[in-house]
């Protein structure tokens, strides 16, 4: 295998520290921007998201410090039908989705890594808090958390494959947040100092019902909310703005809290539930990428997390004939939410994911 690597390059302080990093460890370096879409036409200004002609000229200042070629891929298109419209598909049937997995699986290490090839690179690096490490026993690579816990990112990463983790390097995984800054700052950056990304690069200021109706044209139509016996209990504004869970934005006042705890698409309905409603202690996960091991025939007992920022939970984990696999948590899980990932851990290793469903 070659020692050439593509680099992933946002034009933040983490991609532009993971080129420095692999340079210093003899790789030779392509610094690569994944221009994503064009900010006019989402209606983002150039200040609120990524592929800003300012990230773009960052993440170029910082390849030309460190003396390696840089270039721009276009791959709006394939942004556009993998992510946005997946994105925007799980809204309009009821789902909640995270667009983040989605880029990292169907951009970063499908689309980049193919490119890569291309151009005859063996490896593909990026900014991400996590590491891969091989196990000489089981013969497999392992996808485990960042040392970072503050900043780890492998539940987004859940959907590597084998061969994927083959080609792919995580020089941040060993590092914290802080001695990334303490690096840039050293080497002169440009974005020593820049603030990170927050929510989603697409949208703008986190309102993703407003960035839905401006990308489809669509009006999303009204309906009822009820309760747990089908009682009418006042009017919504459209499925897509509600997620399970939520208590703000409803727009009815009652005498105690009411949150959203289930949404009916053929019905078009909201059920609202008081918040003891919104534990349970199943689910099921579709599309599932076993990682540390092949599929397991007996239930195995993990940990598991049900969104990015929370804390992982006791779980016994089976595959089910359907394909399938079921999750039963040791305690009841706050509105665990359709679209969204189950990651299941073993320590620090990921087992493996997929989406609730």
């Amino acid at each position: 295998m070659s020692n050439k690597a593509i680099i992933a390059m946002s034009g933040g302080v983490d991609s532009s520290v993971a080129a420095y990093l692999m340079k210093e460890q003899g790789y030779d370096c392509m610094g690569i921007t994944m221009k994503l879409f064009d900010n006019d036409d989402i209606g983002i200004s150039n200040e609120k998201a990524c592929c800003s002609i300012k990230d773009v000229e960052d993440a170029r200042s910082v390849a030309n410090s460190l003396g390696i070629p840089f270039h721009v891929f276009n791959f709006a298109g394939d942004f556009n039908e993998q992510v946005i419209d997946r994105f925007i598909h799980a809204y309009e049937n009821g789902e909640t989705p995270n667009p983040c997995i989605d880029c990292n699986r169907f951009m970063k290490f499908e689309k980049l890594m193919t490119r890569a090839k291309q151009l005859d690179v063996d490896y593909v690096v990026t900014g991400h808090y996590a590491r891969i490490e091989y196990d000489e026993k089981s013969g497999r690579y392992l996808l485990k958390k960042g040392i970072d816990e503050t900043k780890d990112q492998s539940y987004a990463l859940h959907t590597m494959t084998q061969k994927q983790l083959a080609h792919t390097h995580f020089p941040l995984g060993e590092l914290r947040k802080d001695e990334i800054r303490e690096i840039a700052a050293e080497k002169g950056f440009i974005n020593a100092k820049k603030r990170d990304s927050q929510d989603i690069c697409f949208v703008r200021d986190g309102d993703y019902v407003g960035f839905i109706q401006q990308y489809t044209g669509k009006k999303y139509k009204g309906g009822n909310f009820i309760d747990g016996n089908g009682k009418v209990l006042g009017k919504h504004d459209g499925l897509i703005r509600y997620t399970i869970g939520q208590r703000k934005g409803i727009g009815l006042s009652f005498n105690k809290p009411m949150y959203v705890g289930d949404k009916d698409i053929e019905n078009n309905t909201v059920t609202l539930c008081e918040n003891a409603k919104l534990f349970s202690k199943s689910l099921t996960a579709r599309d599932f990428n076993w990682i540390s091991c092949e599929q397991p025939e007996e239930p195995i007992r993990v940990k598991a997390k049900i969104r990015y920022n929370q804390k992982e939970r006791w779980a016994t984990a089976k595959q089910t004939p359907s394909g399938l696999v079921s999750v039963e948590f040791d305690e009841p899980q706050r509105a665990i939410a359709k679209g969204q990932a189950v990651v299941l851990y073993d320590g620090d290793v990921v087992v493996g994911g997929g989406t609730i469903c």
